[in-house]
């Protein structure tokens, strides 16, 4: 008698299952990649922050402010390492496709403990020159953003 699909033993059949959810899973993340334009986040573009409708403001803060000529979103949002900023951006397009696709998230949207201290360290970075006058806080802390609140996104 010969071999059919229904007379094949268990072991193929959860191949045959395993294959199929693997390309129902990729084939939706392709798309879903494709969809969303995800190689324009791997570009240096300030536009491609405007691809989620909730970063308009801030996309038009930082045009009209002082950073528009100096500074793209990845030189604040990111860290300057190689390794570290693409990890971030890996960290932040996950969560951010995850919130955006369940469409749980802060309108407007606010910046996290994690993604301020990204801030915070290349503000410190870029501007080494004048940190390095200011009076340090009392416990060694230098915190820009504490009155600086708005910057790059001021309107």
């Amino acid at each position: 008698m010969p071999d059919s699909v229904a007379s094949s033993s268990p072991l193929s059949r959860r191949w045959l299952a395993l294959a199929l959810l693997l390309g129902v899973f990729f084939g939706l993340s392709a798309f879903t990649f494709a969809y969303a334009e995800g190689t324009s986040y791997l570009s240096n573009d300030p536009n491609t922050c405007v691809n989620c409708h909730v970063m308009r403001p801030q996309f038009n803060a930082w045009a009209k402010g002082s950073h528009q000529n100096v500074a793209t979103c990845n030189d604040c949002h990111t860290p300057h390492t190689f390794f570290a900023k693409w990890f971030v951006k890996g960290v932040n397009g996950f969560n951010h496709s995850r919130a955006f696709t369940a469409g749980n998230f802060h309108e407007p949207i606010q910046i996290t403990e994690f993604n301020r201290q990204v801030a915070l360290a290349n503000c410190q970075d870029c501007h080494a020159s004048l940190v390095s006058q200011v009076a340090q806080a009392p416990h060694g802390e230098l915190d820009c953003l504490t009155c600086h609140t708005g910057i790059g996104h001021d309107d």
